[in-house]
C-alpha cells in the first residue's frame, strides 16, 4: 500500500517511522511518503490561509494550493493501477471505526490531506469527489483538533496494522476490541500471577483452554456491556452461542426469539407492583410445562385456582420466597440495565418476560409453611441441618425462547437462595419435558426421582431433581 500525507508541518509524520508502521516502511509493506503543502504556496511568505468569506473566526486553507498539491500527488499511479482514497481528517465527517480501517485496508493507495486552522475550502473535496476521486471525510472522534495531523496518524496506523505482514502475530487481530467479534477484549495479564494483593482468575493457569476461552469470552461481554452498551445492542445474534446468551441476559441483555440484536432486559425482585404482570405471564407460560399431556380445562382450573396475582403478592411479602422478575426494557433504559441501576421511573405495567421463585421449608410463627410451597417428595433427602428450597418457578414468555434469560434466572433466583441459607434445592418437572430436563442438568440437577403432581384435578407425573451446595449450587 501507498500511503501519501500532505501537511505543513512534515516533521509531525515522523512518528510513523517508529515501531510497527516504520518496520513495515523498510519491509517494504508500506510506501510512505510526507509532502510539505507550503511547496505549493509560491507567494513569498508561502502563504496557505486567508480570511473566511462571509465573516468569521480563525481562518481557511486556500483551495487553489489545496489544488496544486493534491493534483501533484493523485498524478503519481495507485499501485497496479487500484483503488486511491482520498481522506480529509475533520470533526465534521464521518466517525472513523474499525470497519472503516477495515474497509480502507483494502484500498491500494490513501492520501491524507491534513487541514489546520477552520479547515480546508470545501470545494476542495467537492471538486475531487465529482472528477470521479473516492473521496472520504472522516472523524476520529467527536472533538476538535488543532489540525489534521493526529488524525492521520490515528488512522495510518489502525489501517496499516491489518495489512499483511504488519503484525508480527496475525492471530492478535481476532480477539482484539472491536474486531469482527463486537465486543471489546478481556482483561489481558502476566507474570507475576500476584501482584499488589491482585490475583488472576486460576482458570488462566489451569491449561483447560477450552474454559480458559469461555472464561475470556465472559469477560469481553462484561467490559463491553459495562463500558459500550451500544456495541452490544449492535451485536449480531446469529453469532451468539447458547452461553454467550445466558451471560449477556444475567448482565442485563436478551435476545427475543428472531431478534437480530439483543435488547435491554432487568432481572431483579419481584414488587406488589408486578402481580397482574406476573399472574398474565404465568397464565401464558404455565401450558408450555405441560400442555401436551394434561387436559385443558384441568390448566385452566390450575390456574386460575393458583397462578392468580393474589398469590405473587403473598410471595413478595414472604421473606420465606424469593421471587424474581425479568423486565424488558425500552431501548433508552439500556444503560441503566448494564449498570443495575434502578430507573427513575417505573412503567406503570410492567413488560415481564420471565420470572422464578424459590421457596424455602421454614414455617412462619404460626407453624405455617410459605403459601404454594409443595410437599417435599420422599426421595429428596435433606441431611441434618440443611435448609431446603423448593425451585418452584422457571418460566420464561415464549418470545424469550433461546435468549439465555431461563439459566440467568434460574442463576439469580439460586444465588439469592444461597445468600438465605438454602443448601439443597429440588424441583419437578413433567417427565416428557425433556427440554426443561436438560437445562436443569446444566445448572447442575440431578434425577433422584419421580412424583405424582395434580394439575386441576389431573394428575401429572413429575421427574425430580436435586441440588446441593458443594454440588455447584
Amino acid at each position: 500500500m501507498r500511503i501519501d500525507v500532505v501537511t505543513i508541518f512534515p516533521d509531525y509524520l515522523k512518528v510513523l517511522d517508529l515501531s510497527l508502521i516504520g518496520r513495515a516502511a523498510d519491509r517494504g509493506r508500506l510506501d510512505l511518503h510526507v509532502h510539505d503543502l507550503r511547496d505549493h504556496a509560491h507567494d513569498r511568505h508561502r502563504t496557505v490561509d486567508d480570511t473566511p468569506l462571509g465573516g468569521g473566526a480563525g481562518m481557511v486553507m486556500k483551495p487553489d494550493v489545496w489544488g496544486e498539491a493534491l493534483d501533484d500527488v493523485l498524478a503519481v499511479d495507485a499501485p497496479t493501477g487500484g483503488r486511491r482514497v482520498l481522506i480529509i481528517p475533520t470533526p465534521s465527517g464521518e466517525v472513523f471505526t474499525q470497519r472503516t480501517a477495515e474497509d480502507l485496508a483494502g484500498a491500494d493507495s490513501l492520501v491524507f490531506a491534513c487541514g489546520r486552522y477552520e479547515g480546508i475550502d470545501a470545494r476542495v473535496p467537492d471538486h475531487y469527489a465529482s472528477r470521479g476521486v473516492e473521496v472520504r471525510e472522516l472523524s476520529i472522534g467527536d472533538y476538535v483538533l488543532n489540525g489534521g495531523e493526529v488524525a492521520a496518524v490515528v488512522m495510518i496506523e489502525a489501517i496499516a496494522r491489518l495489512l499483511p505482514g504488519v503484525l508480527g502475530n496475525p492471530e492478535s487481530l481476532l480477539e482484539e476490541s472491536h474486531s469482527a467479534a463486537g465486543l471489546l477484549e478481556y482483561p489481558v495479564h502476566t507474570r507475576p500471577t500476584r501482584w499488589r494483593d491482585l490475583e488472576i482468575d486460576p482458570v488462566l493457569l489451569s491449561g483447560d483452554h477450552t474454559r480458559i476461552a469461555r472464561t475470556r469470552r465472559d469477560q469481553a461481554i462484561a467490559r463491553t456491556v459495562g463500558r459500550r452498551p451500544d456495541m452490544i445492542a449492535r451485536m449480531d445474534a446469529a453469532d451468539l452461542d447458547r452461553e454467550d446468551r445466558a451471560a449477556l441476559a444475567t448482565m442485563g441483555w436478551a435476545v427475543p426469539a428472531g431478534a437480530p440484536h439483543p435488547v435491554p432486559v432487568r432481572i431483579r425482585p419481584a414488587t406488589v407492583h408486578d402481580a397482574e404482570a406476573l399472574a398474565d405471564l404465568a397464565a401464558r407460560t404455565f401450558p408450555d410445562a405441560c400442555g401436551h399431556v394434561i387436559d385443558p380445562e384441568f390448566i385452566a382450573q390450575h390456574i386460575a385456582t393458583n397462578l392468580v396475582p393474589g398469590l405473587f403478592r403473598t410471595w413478595v411479602d414472604d421473606d420465606r420466597v424469593d421471587l424474581v422478575v425479568a423486565e424488558r426494557l425500552a431501548p433508552q433504559s439500556a444503560s441503566q440495565a448494564s449498570s443495575g441501576t434502578e430507573t427513575a421511573q417505573t412503567p406503570i405495567v410492567p413488560d415481564l418476560v420471565g420470572y422464578a421463585a424459590v421457596l424455602r421449608e421454614e414455617p412462619d410463627a404460626a407453624g405455617e409453611p410459605p403459601t404454594g410451597i409443595d410437599p417435599r417428595p420422599a426421595c429428596v433427602q435433606a441431611r441434618p441441618g440443611q435448609v431446603v428450597g423448593e425451585l418452584s418457578k422457571v418460566y420464561v414468555d415464549s418470545t424469550m425462547r433461546g435468549s439465555g434469560l431461563a439459566p440467568a434466572l434460574m442463576s439469580v433466583v439460586t444465588q439469592r437462595a444461597i445468600d438465605h441459607g438454602v443448601s439443597l434445592l429440588w424441583l419437578g418437572t413433567h417427565i416428557t419435558n425433556k427440554r426443561a430436563q436438560k437445562a436443569y442438568r446444566r445448572a447442575g440437577f440431578r434425577q433422584v426421582g419421580t412424583r405424582t403432581y395434580n394439575v386441576g384435578g389431573q394428575d401429572a407425573h413429575d421427574v425430580v431433581m436435586i441440588r446441593r451446595t458443594g454440588e455447584g449450587l
